[in-house]
């Protein structure tokens, strides 16, 4: 790289990272570095993103996320990880619709048990 594209690519940098050249240089290939590795960190993150989101929606429902993930593949429904996170977030009762189809194809997710609320006991 030449100095002129090392000072463009500098722009923005503190200190002398930004105008003197040796420091330049550096600072740019690290920066470089960083981008290159943070791309591919960029996509593991946003899958661990949407398993957190889908098995939050699952969870509510009384299944985990694997069953759930075991459930639509026995079901052969082909919809991936952003797709059902996005469901799981906009559009519940769709979401719901899954996780019943998905609970009655794998036998390990059993029907959700429902709570029982009772009333607060006030204590004097």
């Amino acid at each position: 790289m030449n100095k002129k594209e090392v000072f463009k690519l500098a722009k923005g940098f503190r200190g002398r990272a930004k105008n003197c050249i040796r420091i330049a240089r550096e600072r740019v290939e690290k920066a470089l570095q960083y981008s290159y590795r943070d791309r591919r960190n960029k996509k593991r993150d946003m899958r661990s993103l949407w398993i957190q989101r889908i098995n939050a929606g699952t969870r509510q429902h009384g299944v985990n996320y694997g069953n759930f993930m075991h459930g639509l593949m026995k079901e052969n429904i082909q919809l991936n990880r952003k797709v059902l996170s996005e469901i799981s977030m906009h559009e519940p009762y769709s979401f719901k619709a899954l996780v019943d189809v998905s609970r009655s194809a794998f036998p390990g997710n059993k029907a959700a048990i429902p709570l029982k609320k009772e009333g607060l006991a006030i204590l004097v």
